[in-house]
């Protein structure tokens, strides 16, 4: 390092770009309250200059660290990447750096990196789902840590979410297997424990084989992780049993893109000899043959209003609104009229 040469300043920088300091420190802190044109000239000087921010000088003036903290269930898969992506893109625009972990679906794992985040400085978090241990909400209660759910919503939980309702969600899907004649059917489910969403997904399928007059018990129903090679060892144990399904509902688009790899390994034509379908339409569902029937998860609307909510509640803006969003089907080549 050259000795003779200085650290850039934040003048340094406001000098170069022909701004103010203040000016420089909205670019840095809150870069969608300045219009584009500064922003640039601001950002080239910075890359310029070599200028590093002093964030911590910053977070002990303000009691905050500008750091948002979410932890998913799994990273293995693109179940969640698409929203998180919307999340951490509206948080970089409000001066906010994303913190991700991954808890596997165990709540244990989610508590310590829930208590770990807390501990480093974390302002606010972004959870999956509503099934905790309410002591875990009471920690972060006391420790006036604001937390937001995603990927799911009801209206009988008063914690702040932006979701959508997974209950309706699946049965409406449900609605349009039955509506093409289908009666035998079976459900590769998400694990359900310590699941919300896997759990209301499940109940909804359930619900509207009843309104139909088939008996729920009839639904040959096998929980499993979310991964394809789940899906597929699933779907070949469904269809070596005695009666045969017509059609297999899949908990998401994972485990349906297994289920359809499973049928044309067992020489299964679909939808011709059984239907399949998913849940979230990430982008697997799309380009599979044939391609996949599923419910359309507004994952990016979702995580852009998580961010703007949360950022929100941090700086005490909101004391935590909930927002419904609204899911659609997606019908496609994979689910057809019940064989004759």
């Amino acid at each position: 390092m050259d000795k003779g040469r200085s650290i850039p300043t934040l003048g340094d920088v406001a000098a170069a770009a022909g701004v103010s300091t203040a000016t420089v420190s909205r670019c840095l802190n809150a870069p969608h309250r300045v219009v584009k044109s500064t922003r640039d000239r601001v950002m080239n000087s910075v890359r310029e200059l070599g200028y590093t921010p002093n964030f911590g000088a910053r977070a002990m003036a303000a009691k905050r660290t500008y750091t948002i903290g979410a932890i998913i269930p799994t990273m293995e898969n693109a179940i969640f990447a698409r929203g998180l992506q919307a999340f951490q893109e509206e948080l970089h625009l409000r001066g906010y750096t994303l913190l991700v972990s991954s808890s596997a679906y165990r709540p244990d794992v989610e508590e310590e990196q829930i208590r770990a985040l807390v501990a480093r400085g974390a302002d606010g978090l972004l959870l999956i789902g509503y099934d905790r241990d309410p002591a875990i909400h009471a920690y972060l209660e006391l420790r006036e840590v604001p937390a937001l759910v995603a990927w799911a919503f009801s209206n009988d939980d008063k914690r702040p979410a932006i979701g959508f309702d997974n209950y309706a969600s699946m049965y409406g899907l449900a609605q349009e297997v039955l509506r093409l004649g289908h009666r035998r059917i079976a459900v590769i489910s998400g694990i359900t424990k310590g699941n919300d969403r896997a759990t209301q997904r499940l109940k909804g399928i359930q619900s509207a084989v009843r309104d139909s007059q088939i008996d729920p018990e009839s639904l040959h129903i096998i929980e499993s992780t979310y991964e394809i090679e789940s899906g597929a060892a699933a779907f070949g144990q469904i269809m070596q049993s005695a009666r045969r399904p017509t059609a297999v509902m899949c908990g998401n688009d994972v485990l349906a893109v297994g289920a359809l790899q499973r049928a044309r390994v067992m020489g299964l034509r679909v939808p011709e000899d059984v239907s399949i379908t998913g849940f979230d339409d990430i982008e697997l569902a799309r380009i599979v043959t044939p391609a996949l029937t599923t419910v359309h998860v507004p994952h990016r609307e979702m995580g852009r209003k998580a961010a703007v909510e949360l950022v929100n509640m941090v700086e005490k803006k909101s004391g935590g609104t909930s927002t419904q969003l609204q899911s659609s089907q997606r019908l496609r080549e994979s689910l057809g009229p019940a064989p004759t």
